[in-house]
């Protein structure tokens, strides 16, 4: 009875984190949704979709900016080991930031990139540096079970970020105020995770003891790096192609779709991963798998992910138009058309942290690849949107199948 008893006590604990991490990030994910009801009247879908494809490509360069040494924060012990982690991931922020600084110099004295505005490339190095280092506080913070700190973080950004977009929209409604809006915004956010995080709390470790952090964890930049960026680039590659193929009104409708379906996903999704992450590891040190928690966890992500698929297929197209306006139907006929995908990525994305906790980086570095391939391939197969979409949606989905299958196997142990 004792261990059943034990279990228990496990199994509500766990409950109680996501709980109270899934307070913050509701209305981290509800902000930018109820801010996209007045920025969808204040920008056309076009400086949308111009938008859109800058900030996934600046996403793609924090990837590449932190090495991934942020997702091995919460495989260190509590405390100084985690701060020293912490601290090294930010150096090499700070000297990839350096370079894709550089890089951005070049593309300007060359004469910058056709319809881009100047300003958007001049804020394409700080904007990615943010959000790399965004990502490393969330990290930490999270590894450390400091989830107020974060819920607190993810607020205060996505507010910030809004808010200042909604001014820009009133004042200048273009894609570039949509870039200055971002970086002013994620500063803001960044200005209230170091008020909540202990950077400057003691000395600063020795460069030896950063090294050492390196070199334990250096899978994540050699593996996890690759896999990572493919994946960043397989997410964005629907708008670039999108764009290129169709224009950049049908870009900007996807690009709305793709914000709003990916709400539920981070809602319930990143909450249950923030704490799936400190315990899956921990259960990993001790028993060398996490059955009990992979099954409860998958439980009640698929609940989910159903209730809300079910709600998504009836009301997608009329809820999209009279949400956003009647220009923006599009974008809900589009989410009808993701939906498979979205409702498995709410599933698999959590649990999906398990490759790095069994050190299996090597096999997602295959299965990213493969799916940048099936991405590539079925994007670019159809002739028109709806049949891309659809093709995209549909190999997507059979790949997150594969996905969940291998972080069960992992989750029992199995090599």
């Amino acid at each position: 009875a004792a261990p059943a008893a034990l279990m228990s006590a496990d199994r509500d604990r766990f409950w109680a984190r996501v709980g109270a991490v899934l307070t913050g990030t509701a209305v981290a994910q509800a902000i930018p949704i109820l801010g996209s009801l007045v920025l969808a009247r204040l920008y056309a879908p076009a400086a949308f979709g111009l938008f859109a494809a800058w900030l996934g490509l600046a996403q793609l360069a924090a990837v590449a900016a932190t090495g991934r040494y942020e997702n091995a924060l919460a495989l260190e012990g509590d405390g100084e080991p985690r701060r020293t982690a912490a601290l090294a991931t930010l150096a090499v922020v700070a000297g990839a930031g350096t370079l894709i600084l550089v890089a951005s110099l070049l593309v300007l004295t060359v004469g910058g990139i056709a319809g881009v505005p100047l300003a958007m490339l001049l804020l394409f190095a700080p904007t990615a540096v943010a959000i790399a280092t965004s990502q490393v506080a969330l990290a930490w913070a999270a590894g450390e079970g400091r989830f107020g700190a974060m819920s607190g973080m993810r607020i205060a950004q996505a507010a910030a970020v809004t808010g200042t977009q909604i001014v820009a929209g009133a004042l200048w409604p273009s894609a570039g105020a949509l870039a200055v809006a971002q970086l002013v915004g994620l500063l803001l956010g960044l200005a209230w995770a170091l008020r909540a995080l202990p950077l400057r709390s003691g000395a600063f470790p020795a460069r030896a003891r950063m090294a050492a952090f390196w070199h334990a964890r250096r899978r994540f930049p050699l593996l996890s790096l690759p896999a990572d960026g493919i994946n960043t680039a397989a997410a964005q590659l629907p708008l670039l192609v999108v764009g290129i193929r169709f224009g950049a009104e049908a870009a900007g409708c996807l690009a709305l779709t793709l914000r709003v379906l990916a709400a539920p996903v981070g809602l319930l999704g990143s909450a249950v991963l923030d704490v799936f992450k400190r315990d899956s590891a921990a259960a990993f040190r001790e028993r060398g798998e996490c059955r009990a928690i992979f099954d409860r966890t998958f439980c009640v992500l698929a609940t989910g992910s159903a209730v809300v698929a079910l709600a998504l297929a009836v009301t997608a197209e009329p809820l999209f138009a009279a949400a956003f306006g009647e220009r923006w139907r599009l974008a809900g006929t589009m989410a009808l058309w993701l939906l498979p995908l979205f409702a498995l990525r709410f599933v698999a994305s959590p649990l999906s942290y398990l490759f790095y906790v069994a050190g299996k980086q090597h096999v997602d570095l295959v299965w990213q690849g493969l799916l940048l391939a099936m991405t590539l391939a079925t994007l670019w197969a159809s002739a028109d949107a709806r049949g891309a979409l659809i093709a995209y949606s549909a190999g997507y989905s059979a790949m997150y199948g594969v996905y969940l299958f291998l972080s069960c196997r992992y989750s029992r142990g199995c090599t």
